[in-house]
């Protein structure tokens, strides 16, 4: 069985935490939540992050999401791929050095890694973007440039792949940003 590090915190976006987390244990990959300083039972807030029409998305308090695994107990070597919520966690997640290790070493390896909307602050702060072709909600596009990358301007119910990196806007976006994730995991759905 395929296992995959789902990295997320407080205040993630809860459709970028919820939905990709059940979708990939759907199809059968052991999918550990973490969060910095949390472990395995404790849970984290989440927050809706609605379009509504205004100048950017608002917020509204979102689900409690259950952590199923230790952070400190997280050997990267042992996972297949990664996945990176979005919503206001990254923030703070991008200033532990454990999240940036982490995600270089996926990079390193180049084993699969998909990141939504905020969640791309992690890898611009990982210093692991320079030279990519990513996408991430429109906010963050001047991170993604000063960090090297190549921003692409692509519809939020999109995805964008590049190598083993597959971004997406927001969580309109979650059929493609999982369907490109899933085909980077080697996986194959047959209807």
């Amino acid at each position: 069985m395929k296992k995959v590090l789902f990295l997320t915190g407080e205040f993630t976006e809860d459709y970028e935490t919820m939905v990709p987390f059940q979708m990939l244990e759907m199809v059968g990959y052991e999918v550990h939540t973490v969060c910095p300083d949390k472990k395995k039972g404790q849970s984290i807030k989440t927050a809706i992050h609605d379009f509504e029409g205004d100048q950017t998305y608002s917020e509204k308090p979102g689900h409690n999401f259950v952590l199923n695994y230790n952070f400190n107990d997280v050997k990267v070597e042992d996972y297949d791929g990664l996945v990176i919520a979005g919503g206001r966690a990254p923030e703070y997640l991008r200033l532990n050095d454990k999240v940036l290790e982490f995600v270089k070493h996926f990079f390193a390896e180049d084993k699969p890694v998909a990141a939504i909307c905020h969640g791309i602050q992690i890898l611009t702060a990982a210093k692991v973007v320079e030279g990519r072709k990513l996408t991430a909600y429109p906010a963050v596009q001047p991170e993604v440039e000063l960090a090297g990358g190549e921003f692409q301007n692509i519809p939020a119910n999109e995805a964008y792949v590049d190598g083993n990196l597959v971004t997406s806007p927001a969580w309109p976006g979650h059929p493609s940003f999982i369907r490109e994730f899933l085909k980077l995991m080697g996986a194959s759905i047959k209807i």
